[in-house]
């Protein structure tokens, strides 16, 4: 039997050579038998892989850091958890209105009968049974469910209010265990439980089934909940028992998980690039990871190699953060008519300034950049935008940049049609800014 440090001998001679003199096809090395300090018999049947150095030098340098007995999280892990409503546009819908939850729901444009030219915006689970689907044409869906007389389809206009409120009574149950959230968009998000929970992944799992029976309770409405050590690995997991379910990715069991799983499943992998890779002959994440950083890199570009290579080491991120999903803060008013009354188009602006910062300070966001936006009549749209030194939050500092930014740009006797505001270049400091004192230009 040829003693470990031999081995390691041969295959650091091997890594040290130049990319270009390692063959493309080699055998795996034999196996390795050796014996831990503890003295347990450890067998190793993996071989190298050389276009995963870093990886095998720090197996083989003992720098990886081994994970602790139990459910407890090493102190460089974080616990994620995703959170999605299910099929979340419909069931407020449902809900809101006392519809039967097993008849198809169609929210989207007028079908006309199956000669609507419109949409489907989304649809419950009994009308993806059909096979409807977001984006499809409202007519193909009328197509495979008609609707009333016709048969069971249910088609209605959505309404954004009802949605809004559902989503805020969700998102106020969900920050209450987050160290960080992140609303990620009305019906999704991100929260950070690793202080909540103490690093213990079984009661992450217990705080999920708590939070799903919350919202069910208090807002009527059914939730996906993935557990994992990154975002990525979060969202996918999130959507493996939908609806109503619950999946857990430990920091061990990352590369089972991507066994035989579709590379479209992972997000960020669109269909143009799943199809390039599938005239290669690979259409699982594992089949493209075993390939290694380098030749996949040749087949899809190296960035994009790096970056998988990544995602299945569960080496991607694990920040959850308010700015990670949002890079402005904004409101919008539009004219009934046309206006050319310049002072009340400043109140107006004024008013939604304020609600903007408000927004902000509710979120601990503060922001550089001031931006007005002006819409014409024709729908001719100008932005006109100003930063400041440090990022801040008050209030009395944008309205002055909002006037100033108005007065000094709108185009006089021109009919105004829509004025809005927007806070951008956003951070979250640790302690808000102190008033800054601004000199008004020449």
């Amino acid at each position: 039997m040829r003693t470990l440090s031999n081995l390691s001998r041969q295959q650091n001679q091997l890594l040290s050579q130049p990319l270009e003199d390692v063959p493309r096809e080699f055998k795996p090395f034999e196996k390795l038998v050796y014996l831990t300090p503890t003295l347990e018999i450890h067998v190793c049947e993996e071989y190298i892989n050389f276009k995963h150095r870093r990886q095998h030098s720090e197996c083989m340098s003992g720098e990886h850091e081994p994970l602790t007995e139990g459910s407890i999280t090493s102190t460089k892990e974080r616990i994620l958890v995703h959170c999605d409503l299910d099929a979340f546009f419909a069931a407020v819908e449902i809900l809101h209105h006392g519809l039967d939850p097993d008849k198809p729901l169609i929210i989207g444009s007028d079908p006309q009968g199956g000669r609507g030219r419109g949409i489907v915006s989304t649809c419950n689970y009994a009308a993806r049974a059909f096979g409807i689907h977001s984006a499809m044409p409202v007519s193909e869906a009328w197509r495979r469910c008609p609707g009333h007389p016709f048969g069971p389809g249910h088609y209605i206009r959505g309404s954004r209010g009802l949605y809004s409120r559902a989503s805020r009574q969700v998102m106020k149950i969900l920050k209450v265990p987050a160290e960080f959230f992140e609303k990620a968009s009305i019906d999704e998000a991100y929260l950070d439980v690793t202080e909540y929970v103490k690093g213990d992944w079984d009661a992450a799992y217990a705080l999920c089934r708590t939070l799903q029976q919350s919202i069910e309770k208090t807002v009527g409405l059914t939730a996906s909940f993935g557990i994992a050590p990154t975002r990525i690995l979060a969202k996918m997991s999130s959507e493996v028992n939908k609806p109503k379910g619950i999946f857990r990715i430990l920091p061990d069991e990352i590369g089972d998980f991507f066994e035989g799983r579709s590379l479209r499943e992972v997000p960020g992998i669109g269909p143009k690039r799943a199809t390039q890779l599938a005239e290669w002959g690979f259409v699982t994440v594992d089949e493209a990871y075993v390939l290694g950083e380098l030749a996949l890199g040749r087949m899809a570009g190296e960035r994009f190699a790096a970056w998988l290579m990544r995602v299945v080491d569960g080496n991607t991120s694990s920040e959850v953060s308010q700015l990670r999903s949002r890079k402005s803060i904004g409101k919008e008013h539009t004219f009934s008519t046309d206006q050319t009354d310049y002072e009340a188009v400043l109140d107006v602006l004024r008013s939604l300034t304020q609600r903007v910062l408000t927004r902000s300070r509710d979120m601990g966001i503060s922001g550089r950049l001031a931006e007005v936006k002006i819409r014409y009549t024709g729908f001719e749209t100008h932005t006109h935008g100003r930063s400041i030194p440090v990022a801040m939050d008050e209030p009395e500092v944008f309205l002055r940049l909002a006037e100033y930014l108005f007065a000094t740009n709108v185009q006089e006797k021109r009919g105004l049609r829509l004025i809005g505001f927007r806070l951008g270049q956003l951070d979250m400091p640790p302690t808000r800014q102190a008033m800054l004192h601004l000199h008004e230009e020449e």
